[in-house]
């Protein structure tokens, strides 16, 4: 609590108790770096104020200001959350960890969050920092990896968490191991080294526990770019695969796609790619081929047939799109 008095950052959401702020700012902040996520929680609290506003914007919307940060489930389940406080509890955040946990997207650590740093309610929050700090300063073994491990974790912050402050003692231990406590540890510098097994037994390195590994799938993707002039083919993702709600271009694993079948007087551009990119349990090569039909009537006809919308080329900016598409869109022009 000393340290964290004097070192902690200044960053917006800690000005506030506000549940609303906080919540936003944690649901960001989820699998996302500080520095990226900051300015991200400042487009939402600029463009949606209070937690109304929030519920009362449409799913695009809420996707297009997510564009770029990845894990779009957390922006499709921040706006149903939004709803649910509007709609189920009159707009007012619930102040209790058992209540906050009812609200969709909202697991056991964002609700010790909330709870806590909000309503002063001594629970416990456990992300990775706080695994990673605890595990090495008592020397903990088990697999963090494994659900029943993190009562473990929960019941020995319990001894040591004030009832004064448990706000303030979470943050301090989230923010101990994101700048001194961190997957390199900085022991030179920290204020705990003497109070710390793993420091003493120089077992820092082997701490925390994590047995699991995420089994990464290649993937490819040849995207297809039906255009006639100014308008343009685009792809809806559907429920079930990645990026959910977000538009691409239609897709297919090989580059054995045969547009003659569909127009023969077509004009195919030399093929774009591949672009590498990365997500947690997928690698991503995509190659991208631009096809100029031959009028719009084709146009129309393909959208239909491949269950595809057809939109004018200046609306392309206005969508929510995946990082991929983002990223190949900003080296091309059509």
């Amino acid at each position: 609590m000393n340290w964290y008095s004097r070192e902690k950052r200044d960053l917006p959401w800690r000005a506030t108790r506000n549940p609303y702020t906080v919540w936003l700012s944690e649901i960001i902040l989820q699998q996302t770096r500080v520095a990226q996520g900051t300015p991200y929680y400042e487009k939402f609290i600029n463009a949606y104020p209070t937690v109304h506003a929030l519920a009362a914007a449409s799913e695009q919307e809420i996707l297009k200001l997510w564009e770029g940060l990845g894990y779009y489930s957390r922006a499709r389940n921040l706006h149903k959350a939004a709803q649910q406080v509007t709609q189920e509890y009159g707009g007012i955040f619930p102040d209790s960890y058992l209540e906050l946990l009812k609200l969709k997207g909202i697991g056991p650590y964002t609700a010790a969050a909330i709870a806590s740093i909000c309503f002063h309610e001594k629970v416990p929050v456990v992300d990775g920092n706080v695994f990673r700090l605890i595990s090495r300063l008592f020397g903990i073994q088990e697999d963090i990896g494994k659900g029943s491990t993190r009562k473990i974790f929960e019941q020995t912050i319990a001894h040591i968490m004030p009832s004064s402050s448990p706000g303030d003692f979470n943050q301090a231990m989230m923010e101990f191991g994101a700048l001194v406590c961190t997957p390199r540890p900085q022991c030179e510098n920290c204020d705990l080294q003497f109070e710390c097994q793993s420091f003493r037994e120089k077992t820092q390195h082997l701490l925390p526990v994590k047995a699991k590994k995420i089994k990464i799938q290649a993937r490819t993707l040849h995207y297809w770019i039906f255009t006639y002039e100014h308008k343009i083919c685009l792809n809806k993702r559907i429920k079930g695969d990645i990026w959910e709600g977000l538009w691409d271009f239609y897709s297919t694993p090989t580059d054995l796609f045969s547009v003659a079948s569909i127009d023969r007087d077509h004009n195919a551009k030399a093929s774009y790619g591949p672009i590498s990119h990365k997500l947690t349990h997928q690698n991503i090569k995509a190659w991208f081929t631009q096809i100029e039909v031959s009028s719009a009537l084709q146009l129309t006809e393909i959208a239909k047939k491949l269950n595809l919308t057809v939109f004018n080329l200046d609306e392309l900016v206005t969508l929510p799109k995946p990082k991929l598409i983002v990223n190949y869109l900003a080296q091309v022009k059509f």
